[in-house]
């Protein structure tokens, strides 16, 4: 019934045996009765500290007394985060440059060139209204009141969240931004794409996928409904982009390790929630009826809440990752998937 020797079916036997055998159970069912690994229980307290933790803020006196270096601690970080700041990209720079005959990859830049930019205006307006509000040169809303609550709990304000969705806390986002500006940036500067993309950055990556198919296929001359996608993890760092496709990196097993030498799946160990990928080479080829065997077909998630959040799903794509001495089925009851971004 499952890997502990305590879980077995006994032989026909009297109904005080029974009973005796099923006093002999623990108290509390370890993760490993129902096919899980320990790691799954060390996930399921952590997520239930951190419900406790944002309980006990929510119910944290917020006296009179407080206001003051309530409102003085926002206002730094507010002071803070805005000589931060990314600039915005130059978008109209950015399109001339590219002429009149764009690639799809060019136009999924573009894209998200503009949505980064409105994320980035967006950010920039609440946090100068919001210090105006603090010094009473503005009336605080209800709108500036949340997103100030939420700077307080170290939170992501809701309308800052509408561009893509995220988990981490708003420090750590706050440095995940400029990193994805960052990228987008360099990648705009020289209109030469990355030798590996960086799959989180883009905030719609199904839009990026259908593009480097777009392009095999006017390459290749065939339909784009005849492409299918063939996964190779890379060995070694990459330092050539592919002559075929895309090399993808940034990307986080959760439910499993990954064996480097035989490029498999393999067990986790213990308090290794997740695991780094390697790069992995998105090639497109044309769809045949044959599937190797050995493989597991890993769902690739935007973030950790799988189920999606708003009114947008968080599943992006179906990556096949070799299984290694497990079959598949054994993977699937372990909800093994690749993670684009993290919690923390």
């Amino acid at each position: 019934l499952s890997s502990l020797p305590y879980y077995y079916i006994p032989e026909d036997s009297s109904l005080g045996i029974y009973r005796d055998i099923i006093s002999e159970f623990p108290p509390f069912e370890q993760p490993q009765a129902f096919g899980q690994h320990p790691n799954a229980d060390i996930a399921s307290l952590m997520i239930e500290s951190k419900v406790l933790c944002r309980t006990m803020m929510n119910l944290q006196g917020t006296g009179s007394s407080d206001d003051s270096s309530k409102e003085e601690k926002v206002l730094n970080l507010a002071s803070d985060m805005l000589s931060k700041l990314p600039a915005t990209i130059n978008y109209e720079s950015t399109a001339e440059r590219m002429g009149a005959n764009k690639t799809p990859l060019m136009v999924v830049l573009l894209q998200e060139i503009q949505r980064y930019n409105v994320l980035l205006d967006e950010i920039g307006k609440s946090l100068v209204e919001l210090q105006k509000g603090i010094k009473g040169f503005l009336v605080m809303s209800s709108s500036l009141e949340n997103i100030f609550d939420c700077m307080y709990d170290g939170r992501v304000p809701a309308p800052w969240l509408k561009a893509y969705p995220s988990l981490l806390s708003l420090g750590s986002w706050s440095r995940d931004l400029i990193h994805r500006v960052e990228h987008f940036n360099r990648w705009a500067a020289t209109l030469t794409p990355p030798i590996a993309f960086w799959l989180s950055a883009f905030t719609f990556p199904t839009g990026f996928l259908t593009a480097v198919l777009q392009t095999s296929a006017r390459k290749e001359g065939k339909s784009i409904d005849l492409l299918v996608w063939d996964f190779t993890p890379q060995e070694q760092a990459v330092v050539f982009p592919p002559e075929d496709g895309v090399y993808v990196r940034g990307m986080y097993l959760e439910g499993a390790s990954w064996h480097k030498k035989n490029q498999t799946l393999m067990e986790p160990s213990l308090m290794e929630l997740f695991c780094p990928l390697p790069p992995i080479h998105f090639r497109p080829i044309e769809q045949t009826k044959q599937k190797p065997k050995g493989m597991y077909d890993c769902p690739v998630y935007y973030y950790p809440q799988r189920s999606g959040t708003q009114g947008r799903e968080s599943f992006v794509v179906v990556v096949e990752l070799r299984s290694g001495e497990y079959p598949s089925e054994f993977w699937i009851k372990r909800g093994t998937a690749i993670l684009l971004s993290l919690s923390n």
